[in-house]
């Protein structure tokens, strides 16, 4: 690389691997001067065909295949079938409407958005704020941050152990409902632990607000998330944007169209007539911060007057302050749910299996993860279609670099590439999840 930029010189920067996400990428700009002339972000990892491998399957099968895509977002994964394909069944209003059944399919989601934002907030992209070059340093001079970081981690893997039977590709969930739910006397006794941490998430929220400074970088996003009508977005609610998106779950995929690219073994995803778009936690809280949990909410406005924006939000590097109000958003809803709980006399709706077709999203925590299944009359599965959000979201971070590359034109290359690599890890991209859908040629999906 060059460090040196005469106005008429080209330089190239590349990072071939990129630090501190899941997955494998890199990052490729090429730069004439103070003008941009090429951005990529490249995903080189293999795919890993799931949706080729779904087909022939028992439906029974799929919610534990596909939680396999992700080690940090299984649950999302899960939910996001077990849905779609309960709509196949034609048990969906049932399964939803059931006592005790959606109450810990929230829980368990909560669960997961707890142990991935911290995960992604302390461990994976607070280190770019503060200046370390990972946690391990960061430790050093914020050790009590990190330790108390890690307790609320352990804990929502705590929570999707619980209901999951392990932390990691739970197999609690199935079409229907669950396998199994815990007893009472289970839940009650991690209630005090999430009351705890949901004290410790406030001020660490608020820690970050104070003590953070966010680059500048205000972009006219179209964001992109469910919108339930009597709550913040988890699993359940229509689709919508803020500017005029608004379908029912089954129709998103007519709405976004895929491609494929050569630098990247994930396709990329525009809204049919309207291009790129942004999925994850600042959409979420653009669209639906009125209906964040009390004790989020009471937070919004100390975080306002800390940061100086109102919202909405269109700067994704504040993306840190919106997993830290989604986090505690999780741990309070969670703490109201476990408070409630009575072990359900039914832990599942009985399906008999018939041919349909479904399709639904969840939000995982870094967007919507959308699933879509033709099933057979016999119950297996005869196609299987999954967007997951990071893929939705390539094109815009690729946009956000060639805006942002501009203004690091002037630095040295490898801080240059370096904050460029900080504005990809805004995204928290799963970069594993993004590729297992590359398309083929004609002949190769004859000859299998």
């Amino acid at each position: 690389m060059n460090d040196s930029n005469p106005d008429n010189t080209t330089r190239t920067i590349r990072v071939g691997a990129l630090a501190r996400v899941e997955g494998e990428g890199a990052l490729h700009l090429v730069m004439r001067g103070s003008d941009v002339e090429k951005v990529q972000l490249e995903i080189y990892e293999p795919p890993r065909f799931y949706e080729a491998f779904l087909r022939g399957r028992d439906y029974t099968e799929v919610p534990d295949i596909t939680a396999r895509i992700c080690g940090i977002c299984p649950v999302a994964y899960q939910t996001a079938s077990c849905y779609a394909l309960e709509k196949a069944m034609g048990v969906y209003h049932r399964v939803v409407e059931a006592p005790g059944i959606q109450a810990m399919r929230d829980l368990i989601y909560c669960g997961e958005w707890i142990e991935s934002h911290v995960l992604h907030m302390f461990m994976l992209h607070l280190p770019d704020f503060l200046g370390y070059e990972s946690a391990i340093s960061m430790a050093g001079d914020h050790g009590p941050t990190v330790q108390r970081a890690l307790r609320i981690k352990k804990l929502g893997n705590s929570i999707v152990s619980l209901l999951g039977g392990r932390a990691v590709h739970p197999v609690g969930l199935c079409v229907g409902g669950f396998h199994r739910l815990p007893e009472a006397s289970a839940v009650a006794e991690l209630l005090p632990e999430v009351e705890a941490c949901c004290d410790d998430m406030v001020e660490l929220t608020l820690f970050l607000a104070e003590n953070v400074e966010f680059p500048d970088l205000d972009r006219d996003y179209e964001f992109v998330a469910l919108c339930p009508e009597d709550g913040y977005p988890m699993n359940l609610g229509r689709i919508k944007s803020n500017k005029g998106l608004d379908v029912e779950q089954d129709a998103f995929g007519e709405m976004v169209v895929e491609q494929h690219v050569a630098h990247s073994t994930a396709l990329h995803s525009i809204l049919k007539g309207r291009g790129a778009y942004m999925v994850g936690p600042l959409a979420r809280l653009n669209l639906c911060y009125e209906q964040l949990h009390p004790r989020a909410a009471e937070l919004v406005p100390k975080i306002v007057k800390a940061i100086g924006k109102k919202l909405p939000w269109r700067n994704n590097f504040l993306s840190l302050l919106a997993r830290g109000l989604e986090t505690v958003h999780a741990l309070a809803l969670a703490a109201d749910l476990m408070r409630n709980y009575k072990r359900p006399a039914q832990c599942r709706i009985p399906i008999t299996h018939r041919a349909g077709h479904g399709g639904h999203g969840t939000e995982a925590p870094r967007g919507v993860c959308w699933h879509e299944y033709d099933v057979a009359e016999d119950g297996s599965i005869t196609r299987a279609h999954i967007m997951p959000p990071t893929a939705q979201n390539q094109i815009t971070i690729e946009e956000d670099l060639a805006e942002f590359a501009r203004r690091v034109t002037d630095l040295p290359d490898e801080e240059a590439a370096l904050k460029c690599e900080h504005l990809i890890r805004n995204y928290d991209p799963c970069i594993s999840c993004s590729v297992h859908f590359l398309k083929f040629a004609r002949t190769w999906e004859t000859a299998s």
